[in-house]
């Protein structure tokens, strides 16, 4: 199927944009309620590494909507780690 690049990166820009609104509440609701008892640090350190490889299939295929929305959600993830570091036994 040969589809426009402006379509392509039409989707690649909201899957991106959904995938980064994803992590927004969880980060809201840490800082608000400074409970981070049920944050996994083993999957968001798994999610972390993904998004770099994403970024680096992004950069690597020339497609800047995969390099710029993952990069922005390893961003993402990893301010989530290190509130779930930092808050982690605060609550107990």
């Amino acid at each position: 199927m040969d589809a426009p690049v402006w379509l392509i990166n039409a989707f690649g820009v909201v899957a991106g944009l959904c995938s980064m609104a994803s992590f927004v509440p969880q980060i809201s609701k840490i800082l608000k309620e400074r409970d981070v008892g049920a944050i996994s640090l083993r999957m968001y350190a798994v999610t972390s590494a993904g998004f770099v490889c994403w970024t680096i299939f992004g950069l690597l295929s020339n497609s800047w909507p995969v390099a710029l929305a993952n990069a922005v959600c390893l961003g993402l993830v990893v301010t989530i780690l290190v509130l779930r570091l930092r808050f982690d036994g605060e609550g107990a």
